[in-house]
């Protein structure tokens, strides 16, 4: 059985818009958006293309917000104990959806369907009365079933695509990590734990990736931000060892030569 509590589409909202609901619902809120979009999850936030879809489970802290000029979506807040919703592969997190035109189609269709059900206007964009859409009930609840039921199988589509891509969001955003503060102690391993990956897998994702292994790359960064650091201060050789990672300044010193073929302080001087 499915209960629709509110449903909209064309939701528009200026530049400002916040939405913080800190305990979340007692339901299940899908939103659709139309913009690009701020997410709050696990206390980061995270901005998010146009067209992307959110599920968020009955109790889960909601936030999210503009990150443009304007915000809009398509949204239904809803109960449902299916099973396509209960064991939808993707919650509480965003995930691109690949026929845009195709989910507002049917979330328009779905919040018609709920106004005529509820008595409501059919040209409304919204609609604000509860619908059982137990099939049992009659024709016109399982019209509204039906919706929600294809809805749900094209994002599942779409959710479980991205369950075998969103690796990739996540190398990236390490990779983004290293390269913000590459002096820290990175080893595999705790690279690895951070992705909840093996460090084999991590090493070979990484290299198809990026071409160019985890470890290598830490030292890339390191020694550009050397190279920053040699070229605009007056720090010694010594500092800037430190301050890239390095507790040994020979072992600096080494890196550093092998990999652009100068020594530290020989690079300083050729800039001057």
């Amino acid at each position: 059985m499915n209960y629709i509590y509110f449903t909209g589409y064309d939701a528009e909202h200026a530049g400002d818009f916040v939405f913080d609901i800190t305990e979340g619902y007692n339901c299940h809120l899908l939103l659709i958006t139309h913009t690009p979009a701020r997410f709050r999850i696990g206390g980061t936030t995270e901005e998010y293309p146009a067209h992307c879809a959110m599920l968020y489970t009955p109790r889960t802290p909601i936030w999210y917000s503009a990150s443009t000029d304007s915000y809009s979506d398509d949204w239904v807040r809803f109960s449902s104990d299916e099973t396509f919703v209960k064991s939808f592969p993707q919650t509480n997190r965003p995930f691109p959806i690949s026929d845009p035109e195709y989910c507002h189609n049917l979330m328009q269709l779905l919040t018609w369907e709920t106004s005529l059900w509820t008595g409501a206007s059919r040209s409304c964009n919204h609609a604000r009365a509860e619908a059982c859409t137990d099939q049992s009930d009659g024709n016109d609840n399982a019209v509204i079933a039906q919706l929600l039921r294809i809805l749900f199988l094209k994002l599942r589509d779409d959710a479980l695509h991205h369950a075998v891509s969103s690796r990739d969001h996540d190398l990236l955003m390490l990779r983004r990590q290293i390269s913000n503060t590459p002096e820290l102690p990175w080893t595999i391993r705790k690279m690895a734990e951070q992705l909840h990956i093996s460090p084999g897998h991590l090493q070979l994702l990484y290299k198809q990736q990026f071409g160019i292994s985890c470890m290598d790359d830490v030292i890339d960064f390191r020694l550009r931000k050397a190279k920053d650091l040699l070229a605009y201060t007056e720090q010694s050789i010594a500092e800037i060892a430190e301050q890239c990672g390095y507790k040994n300044i020979e072992h600096f010193c080494r890196q550093f030569r092998k990999n652009t073929d100068t020594t530290p302080g020989r690079f300083r001087k050729d800039l001057q």
